[in-house]
């Protein structure tokens, strides 16, 4: 799920950072340049590791700052294909599906294809319900969740990106009709024993689901 992950970058340390040592400062100003944002085909930034390598500072004319070539290592956030993780439902609908958050990471979807045989969507509950030996299971909001990660898409949104490779437009859930882009968005699915609510396989519960999975 986690990854380090080497960079190279210029980075300018302004002279109000000069109280602080090279080191901090760097720290600090790669920090605040890359943690919680993702970068393209990388991965969601988490923060700073550590330095690998980095040059005299120079001072650059009329502004005081002080430019150093740093290599450095991230500690990035992209889960494999495969693995199962922990997500908690935010909100789902029946075109989109089930939306999930790891708190610090909201752009995980599962499409109703992905989820078990005869789930279907409960228009008077809002929610996706698995129906298996005569029993009804739902994927309510809030509910802790286990899926498997199938797919990572990509969106470049980067200013200079005149035409986004790989383009992916995600229904908002909240209000049908709309979409959004995400940079990065992980798609899942809830199709084997074990998958979906925790609840679900706890106790008696555990039982009857196992059957119909």
């Amino acid at each position: 799920m986690y990854l380090l992950v080497a960079l190279a970058d210029v980075l300018q340390i302004h002279p109000s950072d000069f109280d602080k040592s090279s080191a901090r400062a760097v720290e600090d100003l790669i920090n605040s340049k890359y943690a919680d944002k993702v970068i393209y085909k990388v991965g969601l930034c988490v923060g700073f590791h550590s330095i690998i390598k980095s040059s005299e500072g120079l001072i650059g004319h009329g502004d005081g700052m002080v430019n150093v070539n740093v290599d450095f290592r991230l500690i990035v956030y992209r889960p494999f294909k495969g693995e199962i993780i922990h997500g908690v439902i935010t909100h789902s609908n029946p075109t989109a599906g089930i939306h999930l958050s790891q708190d610090f990471f909201e752009d995980i979807v599962v499409p109703p294809e992905t989820m078990f045989e005869n789930t279907t969507w409960g228009k008077d509950d809002e929610a996706f319900i698995w129906t298996t030996n005569e029993n009804e299971y739902f994927f309510d909001l809030a509910e802790g969740c286990l899926f498997r990660v199938e797919e990572e898409q990509w969106t470049d949104m980067s200013p200079q990106a005149k035409s986004p490779g790989g383009q992916f437009i995600v229904e908002d859930a909240k209000t049908e009709g709309e979409v959004k882009k995400t940079p990065y968005l992980v798609r899942g699915s809830m199709m084997l024993s074990g998958l979906g609510p925790t609840l679900w396989w706890s106790g008696d519960q555990a039982e009857d689901g196992e059957d119909g999975a």
